[in-house]
């Protein structure tokens, strides 16, 4: 997800992360190594399998 820059963003734990881009990718699939900053790793590694998915 994209937001327009400057950011502050409070974890779950309390902490706060901030950024002062113009615009900042936000993850949301969980797998970042730089969480709560995309780093593509979604683009690296497969899609989760949904569960109920398979023929019935």
């Amino acid at each position: 997800m994209l937001i327009e820059g400057p950011v502050e963003i409070t974890l779950p734990d309390g902490g706060v992360v901030r950024s002062d881009r113009f615009m900042v990718a936000v993850c949301q699939c969980g797998r970042s190594a730089r969480y709560p900053w995309c780093d593509t790793s979604h683009r690296r590694v497969p899609p989760r399998s949904r569960r109920g998915s398979g023929s019935a």
